[in-house]
C-alpha cells in the first residue's frame, strides 16, 4: 500500500510545491536561497543536489557529503523539510545520518534495476519519503518497476517524479513531456502521488510555467521547481532555475482547478499524446519525401531531364486517392494535401534547376 501525499506532508490542501537550488554551490548560497523560499508558505520542502551525474566528468558534479550539514542547517533555521538525491547505498547512510527529510532517486539511476535494488535494500525497514524520477527513455514498465523495488523493501511514502523524457526529435523542450507516460503510470498505480518537475522537463526559464499549469491541470499533485538566487551565476543547469520573486509570481499565477473526471480527462489526454507522436513521424516522413524530392531534382537537372513530368502526376493522384479512400480518407481533402505536396515538390526541383542556371552565369 502507498501511503497517500498528505499523510506524510501537510500541503494546506493545495499542490505540493518542492523548491532550491539545482546544486548546493556553498553554505551562504544554501541558507539564504532557503531563507528567501520561506517566505512563501506555499513551499513546504527545500530541495538540494549535492551529488550530481553529469554527463562531462568536467562538469559541476556537487560537493558531496561536505553539503549534508548546510542542508541540516537550512532545516534548524527555516523549519522546511530536506530533500536531495542519492544514488549509491552510501549516499543514503550519509542522508540519514544528517536528517534529509525526503530522498529522490534520478533519471539515470532509475535506469539501473540492480542499482535501484541495491538503494531499495539500503533503505530497509527505514520510514522515510522516497521520489523516483522516471527513467531517461520513456518507458513505464522501467519506472514501476522501480517504484514496486522500494514497495518490496518497505517504503510506503512513495512519489514518482515526472521529469521529461528524452526525444530524439526536435522539440522546444530539454526533454519531452510525453504526458501520456505518467498518465500510463497512475492507470498501472493509482495510488502512486505524481509531482512534476517542469524545470528539467521545459529547460528554459520561459516554459516552466505553462507545464506547471499543465501538471495541476492533469491533477498532479505537486511541483519541484529549481531556484536559485542567482541564475545566471548558477553552476549547473543555469537556464532551468527560477529566483525566488519569480517562482512567487509564477505560483500566483498558477490556477487550481476543481477536480473533474479523472478517467475521462486521462484518456483524452492519452489520445491528444498519441496524435503528438504521430504528427512528429508524420513531419519527420515529410521530410524524408522532400529529400528524395532532392535527389530526384538533381538527377532531372543532371540529365536536362524536365521538371513536371504530367503523366507520373496523373498516376500519383489516381493511385493516391484511391489507397486514401480505402482508408477513409475524403478525395477533397486527399487532392488538396496531394496537390500542396506536389507544389512544393516542384517548387524545391526549380530552385535545384535555377542553381544550376545561375553556374552557367
Amino acid at each position: 500500500m502507498i501511503a497517500p501525499l498528505q499523510s506524510w506532508i501537510d500541503t494546506g490542501g493545495r499542490p505540493l510545491v518542492i523548491a532550491g537550488p539545482c546544486s548546493a554551490e556553498s553554505e551562504r548560497q544554501l541558507i539564504e536561497t532557503a531563507r528567501r523560499l520561506r517566505q512563501d508558505n506555499r513551499i513546504k520542502v527545500f530541495r538540494a543536489g549535492l551529488w550530481k551525474p553529469r554527463t562531462r566528468p568536467d562538469s559541476f558534479e556537487g560537493l558531496g557529503a561536505k553539503a549534508l550539514p548546510w542542508l541540516r542547517r537550512v532545516k534548524e533555521e527555516t523549519g522546511l523539510l530536506t530533500a536531495t538525491e542519492v544514488a549509491e547505498p552510501e549516499h543514503i547512510r550519509l542522508a540519514l545520518e544528517y536528517g534529509v527529510d525526503i530522498l529522490w532517486i534520478g533519471a539515470r539511476t532509475v535506469v539501473s534495476p540492480f542499482i535501484i535494488a541495491k538503494l531499495a535494500e539500503a533503505l530497509q525497514g527505514v520510514d522515510i519519503p522516497v521520489m523516483i524520477k522516471n527513467p531517461v527513455h520513456p518507458d513505464v514498465h522501467l519506472w514501476l518497476g522501480a517504484i514496486e523495488r522500494f514497495q518490496k523493501a518497505g517504503i510506503r511514502k512513495l512519489a514518482a517524479v515526472h521529469r521529461g523524457f528524452y526525444f530524439f526529435h526536435k522539440s522546444p523542450f530539454r526533454n519531452a513531456p510525453m504526458w501520456e507516460i505518467p498518465i500510463a503510470l497512475k492507470s498501472e498505480l493509482p495510488s502512486i502521488p505524481i509531482i512534476c518537475d517542469p524545470s528539467h522537463i521545459s529547460g528554459q526559464r520561459a516554459l516552466i510555467g505553462d507545464i506547471s499549469q499543465k501538471a495541476l491541470d492533469l491533477e498532479m499533485e505537486g511541483l519541484m521547481i529549481e531556484s536559485h538566487l542567482h541564475p545566471e551565476k548558477a553552476l549547473s543547469d543555469s537556464q532551468q532555475q527560477l529566483t525566488p520573486g519569480a517562482l512567487f509570481h509564477l505560483l500566483d499565477q498558477l490556477q487550481i482547478r476543481q477536480k473533474s473526471n479523472r478517467i475521462a480527462n486521462n484518456k483524452l489526454e492519452e489520445l491528444r499524446a498519441e496524435i503528438d507522436k504521430i504528427d512528429a513521424e508524420l513531419l519527420h516522413v515529410l521530410a524524408r519525401r522532400m529529400e528524395i524530392i532532392d535527389q530526384i531534382g538533381l538527377y532531372k537537372k543532371h540529365n536536362n531531364i524536365t521538371i513536371l513530368q504530367l503523366k507520373r502526376w496523373r498516376n500519383i493522384i489516381a493511385e493516391r486517392l484511391q489507397m486514401g479512400t480505402e482508408y477513409g480518407l475524403y478525395d477533397e481533402f486527399l487532392h488538396k494535401l496531394l496537390q500542396i505536396v506536389h507544389e512544393e515538390s516542384i517548387r524545391r526541383q526549380a530552385e535545384i534547376f535555377k542553381d544550376k542556371q545561375k553556374g552557367k552565369k
